[in-house]
C-alpha cells in the first residue's frame, strides 16, 4: 500500500543507496548490446567548494541528460571528479595553521606543508560530492578523479614537457595579474573589477632641452583653434600616480596635430629625473583626457604593448609585496604603493606641477575571493603557453561545425576570445599544485623533463659534467590540469579501453563565465593531443538570479541555498524547478514560490498513484495499448504518446524548460485533472470490460509517466515504480535502468478529436462561470444552438460528464439563444448559459465595465512610464522588467474582462 504522504527526507537517502548498491551509476549500466556511447565529464568542482545554486542547475541538467540517455539504452558514462583549487586550498590550510597557532607554511617547509594539505583534503575536502549525491547526481563514483591524483599528474607532466619541446611552452618576462598578498600570478577569472570612488590626477611633465610648443586653448564652432598658448610642458592624467616612477615615455596619437612638433622630443620625468621620449602611438586617444598618455610598460597591460611596439625598456618599481623597490629614488624605496602615491602627489603639488585632481568612479582590479586586495599588473618571469598557435584548430572546430554551442550565440563569444588570445601564463608562485618539471643549472639554464633523472642526464650533456640542479618552485595554474579533463580522466596518456570507448565525449554542460578559461582550453588541448574535439556540443546554461532578477550575493542577502531547498522541499521539486526554468539564453529568476509549486506537483503525482491503487489499477501482463477500445482510453494512450514525443524532442534539443513543462502539463492537466476525473464513473460503474480496460490503461499510463518524469524527478518516480511493482507482473530492476518509452504510431485521431471536444466544452463552461461570478454550487442549464449530428452524438455519450464536471443542470437544444445568456462557440455549435436566474445581469455588466475602465487607466500609466526614455535609462533592469510584466498582466486581465462583457452583450 502506498503511504498516504510522500516524505522526501525518508526516501531520498534510501533510494540513492539502493542505486549505488545495484551499480546503477556504473559506466555502461543498462546499455543495450552494441549501443553507442554517451559521455559527459562533470565540470570538476573545487575541492574547497560547497554546492551553490549554479552547481545545482549545472548538475541537474547533466543528470537529466545522462538518465535520459541511459534509459534510451546508450552506454553512458558520467565522469565525476574534483579540482585541487590551488589558491583557495592553500589559503584555507594556511588559515587553519594560523588559527591553530601552528608553524606557518614557510616555517614548515614545502614537504611538511603539503602533508598538511593532503591531511585537510582527507578530512574536509570534497564535501561537495556528497552534496551532489543529495541532488541525485548519477555519476559513476567508482571512477572519481582528482586533478592531483597520480594518473592526472602523469598526464600534466607529459603535456607540459611535450609542449615545451614543441616550442609551445616557454619562459618569458611579461606582465601578469599579481596578487601582492599571496605573492603569485593569478588568472583573469580570479580578478574582479570593482567600481570605487577614486581620483584622476592631472600632472605636468616639463619638456627637456628648453623645448616649447604652441598649444591650442580656444576654438571656433567647427572646432578649429583660434588661440594658442606657449607651453614648456605636457599634461598627463593617471589614476595611479605612484606608477610614474616607472614611466619610460609619453605617447601621443600620430595624427594629433597639437603634439606633432613634440614627437621625438623628451620630457624630464619629475622626482626621478629620467629623460624619457615623446612617441607617436595609436594607443593614445586625442579625444580622451589631454591626448598625452604616460607609458609605464612594467605596470599596465596596454602600456606593455605600447612599449613592445616602441622598443621601450620597461622599469619595474614594485617588489612582490607591492612596495617600492630599488629602481625608484631612495626616498621612495620601501614605501607601500599607496603611501608612495600620497608622497608623489605631494611632490607634484609642492613643485607646482599638479594641474587638477578630478574625482571620479574608477574600476579597480581586486582579488575575486576577498575583494580586499588590489591586484597589480606586474612584470615578472613566468611560464607561458603559446595559446595563439593552439587556438587555431580549436577555432576551426567550431567554425566548421564539428563542435557547436547551444545557444549558438555563445560561439561569437568563443570566437572573440580566441581570435584575440594572449599568451597564457601557466605558472603560479604557490606550493599546492603540479610543480613545474623544470630544473635550473648554476648559470640559470633550465631543463624541462618528466623526471629529475632525465633533467640530470640532459644537464650532463649540456655542461659536459654533472652539476647541481634546482627545481623550479612554481606550480601550474589549476586550469592547466583542468584543460586535460576530458581525456586525462579516461586514463590518458595510457591508451585505456575507457579512453577508446568514451572519448570524445558527447556534450559539455557549463556556465558562460568559463567558456574561455576552461572550454576553449579543453578544445585546444583536446585537438593537440587527441587530434579530435573533446565534445561535439557545448550547452551553456544561464545564470540563476533571485526572483527580482538581481545577481545573488552574500552582501545582498539574497542567496538561495540549494541544500536548504532540498531539505525543505525535496530534491525532486528543486531539480524540477531548475529544469522548468532553464530556457536557452535566459537567466533564471528563482522564487521560492516556484519550488513550493513543484513540490505540490510531486504531491499531485503521489496522490494520483494512490488513487489508482485504491481503484485496483494494476499493470496487466501483455497489455497492448494499441488494442484499447473506449474513446477515453484511446485518447489517453494517444496523449501519452504525444507527451513522450514532446519531452524526448525537447531534451534532444537541450530545451529543458520545454521538456519539463510538457511533462508537467500532461501529468497535472491531461492525466490527473481530466483522465482521472473522467475515469471515476468507469471505476464505479457496472461495465466490467470498460472498467478492466480503463484500470489497465491507467496503470500503463502511470508507468509511462514515471519514465518520462524520471530524468527530472528521480526519487519520487523510483519510489512509485517500486510501490506499483508490488502488484502485477514483476519489475525487471530499477526504473532508472528501464527502457525509455517507445510509443511511435500510438495515435487514435477520432478518439482524440472527441475527447478534445469534450474538454473544450467543459473548460468553456467553467470559464464563463468564473468570469460571470456564478456561485460555485449553482447548476446552470446549457442550451445548444445549431450543431451537427456528430455534436449531437457526442452530447449523448458525454452528457453525464459535462453535467458532473461543469455543474450543468441539463442540456437542451434551441434554434436561438435564450435571453440574458452568456454565449461561447465550440466546433460548429453555439452554446448558451442562461444566467438571469443566477446573477444580476445589469450589475454584472456594470462591474465588468468599471473594472475594464480601472485597468485601462493602469495600462495607460504603465505605457507612459515604459515610454519614458529617462526611466528606462536610470531604473534598474529588474524594476523595468517588473513594470513590463505588470503591463502584460493588466492587458491580459482587460482582454478577459472585455470577453466576458461581450458575452453578456
Amino acid at each position: 500500500m502506498i503511504e498516504k504522504t510522500y516524505e522526501p527526507a525518508t526516501v531520498e537517502g534510501r533510494i540513492y543507496e539502493e542505486w549505488e548498491a545495484a551499480g546503477a551509476f556504473a559506466a555502461g549500466a543498462g546499455a543495450k548490446l552494441g549501443a553507442e556511447s554517451f559521455t559527459i565529464v562533470i565540470p570538476p568542482p573545487n575541492v574547497t567548494g560547497s554546492l551553490h545554486i549554479g552547481h545545482a542547475l549545472n548538475n541537474t541538467i547533466q543528470d537529466v541528460l545522462v538518465r535520459f540517455e541511459r534509459m534510451r539504452g546508450k552506454d553512458v558514462l558520467w565522469q565525476p571528479g574534483m579540482d585541487h583549487a590551488g589558491i583557495a586550498t592553500q589559503m584555507i590550510v594556511e588559515r587553519r595553521l594560523m588559527e591553530a597557532q601552528q608553524p606557518s607554511r614557510r616555517e614548515l617547509g614545502r614537504e611538511k606543508f603539503l602533508e598538511k594539505v593532503w591531511e585537510w583534503k582527507a578530512e574536509s575536502g570534497g564535501n561537495i560530492l556528497n552534496q551532489l549525491k543529495r541532488l541525485g547526481a548519477s555519476c559513476d563514483w567508482s571512477r572519481e578523479r582528482f586533478t592531483m591524483d597520480e594518473g592526472l599528474s602523469k598526464a600534466v607532466l607529459k603535456v607540459f614537457v611535450q609542449l615545451h619541446k614543441e616550442g609551445l611552452i616557454y619562459r618569458d618576462k611579461r606582465l601578469v595579474n599579481w596578487h601582492p598578498g599571496l605573492q603569485t600570478a593569478i588568472s583573469d577569472l580570479e580578478v574582479e573589477n570593482i567600481d570605487v570612488k577614486g581620483h584622476m590626477w592631472h600632472l605636468r611633465y616639463p619638456l627637456a632641452d628648453g623645448v616649447t610648443f604652441e598649444f591650442p586653448v580656444e576654438f571656433d564652432e567647427d572646432g578649429k583653434p583660434t588661440a594658442y598658448e606657449t607651453r614648456d610642458y605636457v599634461v598627463v592624467a593617471t589614476t595611479r600616480p605612484e606608477t610614474m616612477l616607472g614611466d619610460v615615455a609619453v605617447a601621443v596619437h600620430p595624427e594629433d596635430e597639437r603634439y606633432a612638433p613634440l614627437v621625438g622630443k623628451f620630457v624630464d620625468l619629475p622626482i626621478v629625473g629620467r629623460r624619457i621620449p615623446i612617441v607617436a602611438d595609436e594607443y593614445s586617444d586625442p579625444e580622451k583626457g589631454t591626448g598625452a598618455v604616460k607609458i609605464t610598460p612594467a605596470h599596465d597591460f596596454n602600456d606593455f604593448e605600447v612599449g613592445k611596439r616602441q622598443g621601450l625598456e620597461p622599469i619595474n618599481i614594485f617588489t612582490p609585496e607591492a612596495t617600492i623597490n630599488e629602481n625608484a629614488p631612495a626616498d621612495y624605496q620601501g614605501l607601500d604603493r599607496f603611501e608612495a602615491r600620497k608622497k608623489v602627489v605631494e611632490h607634484f603639488e609642492t613643485a607646482g606641477l599638479l594641474v587638477e585632481i578630478e574625482s571620479k568612479v574608477i574600476s579597480v582590479p581586486h582579488d575575486e575571493k576577498s575583494k580586499q586586495v588590489v591586484i597589480e599588473p606586474y612584470l615578472t618571469d613566468q611560464w607561458f603557453v603559446n595559446a595563439g598557435e593552439l587556438a587555431k584548430p580549436a577555432l576551426a572546430s567550431v567554425r566548421e561545425g564539428r563542435t557547436g554551442f547551444v545557444p549558438k550565440n555563445w560561439e561569437n563569444t568563443y570566437f572573440s576570445w580566441l581570435e584575440n588570445i594572449q599568451p597564457w601564463c601557466v605558472s603560479r608562485q604557490l606550493w599546492w599544485g603540479h610543480q613545474i618539471p623544470a630544473w635550473y643549472g648554476p648559470d640559470g639554464h633550465f631543463f624541462v623533463e618528466t623526471s629529475e633523472e632525465e633533467a640530470r642526464a640532459a644537464a650532463k650533456v649540456h655542461y659536459g659534467e654533472e652539476v647541481e640542479l634546482t627545481r623550479d618552485p612554481d606550480v601550474l595554474d589549476t586550469w592547466f590540469s583542468s584543460a586535460l579533463w576530458p581525456f586525462s580522466t579516461l586514463g590518458w596518456p595510457d591508451q585505456t579501453p575507457e579512453l577508446e570507448r568514451y572519448y570524445p565525449t558527447s556534450v559539455l554542460v557549463t556556465g558562460f563565465d568559463i567558456i574561455f578559461f576552461w572550454v576553449a582550453r579543453m578544445m585546444m588541448f583536446g585537438m593537440h593531443f587527441m587530434k579530435t574535439e573533446p565534445f561535439s556540443t557545448v550547452y551553456v546554461h544561464a545564470l540563476v538570479r533571485d526572483e527580482h532578477g538581481q545577481k545573488m550575493s552574500k552582501t545582498k542577502g539574497n542567496v538561495i541555498d540549494p541544500l536548504e531547498l532540498i531539505e525543505t522541499y525535496g530534491a525532486d521539486a528543486t531539480r524540477f524547478t531548475l529544469a522548468a526554468m532553464a530556457a536557452q539564453g535566459r537567466d533564471i529568476k528563482l522564487a521560492i514560490s516556484r519550488v513550493e509549486g513543484y513540490r505540490n506537483f510531486v504531491t499531485k503525482l503521489w496522490n494520483a498513484a494512490r488513487f489508482l491503487e485504491m481503484n485496483a489499477c494494476v499493470r496487466v501482463e501483455g497489455f497492448d495499448p494499441r488494442t484499447v477500445k473506449t474513446s477515453l482510453n484511446r485518447w489517453i494512450v494517444g496523449a501519452t504518446a504525444n507527451a513522450v514525443a514532446d519531452v524526448t524532442r525537447s531534451i534532444e534539443d537541450y530545451k529543458f524548460n520545454e521538456a519539463a513543462n510538457y511533462a508537467y502539463d500532461f501529468v497535472w492537466g491531461t492525466f490527473c485533472d481530466w483522465f482521472v476525473e473522467l475515469a471515476k464513473p468507469v471505476f464505479s460503474g457496472e461495465d466490467d470490460d470498460a472498467k478492466a480496460e480503463t484500470r489497465a490503461t491507467a496503470a500503463w499510463t502511470l508507468d509511462q509517466i514515471l519514465k518520462m518524469l524520471h530524468p527530472f524527478m528521480p526519487f519520487v518516480t523510483e519510489e512509485l515504480w517500486a510501490e506499483t511493482g508490488k502488484t502485477g507482473p514483476a519489475r525487471n530492476g530499477h526504473l532508472m535502468l528501464s527502457e525509455w518509452p517507445q510509443l511511435d504510431g500510438l495515435t487514435f485521431p477520432e478518439a482524440s478529436a472527441e475527447l478534445e471536444w469534450l474538454l473544450e466544452v467543459i473548460s468553456a463552461i467553467r470559464s464563463v462561470r468564473t468570469e460571470m461570478n456564478v456561485p460555485a454550487g449553482a447548476k446552470v442549464p446549457l442550451v445548444v444552438v445549431g450543431g451537427n449530428a456528430t455534436t449531437a452524438e457526442r452530447i449523448g455519450v458525454h452528457e453525464s460528464a459535462i453535467a458532473r464536471l461543469a455543474r450543468v443542470a441539463g442540456i437542451s437544444r434551441a434554434d436561438t439563444p435564450p435571453e440574458s445568456s452568456a454565449l461561447f462557440v465550440v466546433g460548429e455549435a453555439t452554446w448558451a448559459l442562461p444566467l438571469a436566474d443566477l446573477i444580476d445581469i445589469d450589475a454584472e455588466k456594470n462591474r465588468l465595465a468599471k473594472d475594464i475602465k480601472k485597468l485601462a487607466g493602469e495600462i495607460t500609466g504603465l505605457e507612459k512610464k515604459l515610454g519614458n526614455e529617462q526611466f528606462l535609462a536610470k531604473a534598474p533592469e529588474e524594476v523595468v522588467e517588473e513594470q513590463r510584466s505588470r503591463l502584460a498582466d493588466a492587458a491580459a486581465r482587460r482582454e478577459k474582462l472585455e470577453s466576458a462583457l461581450e458575452r453578456l452583450n
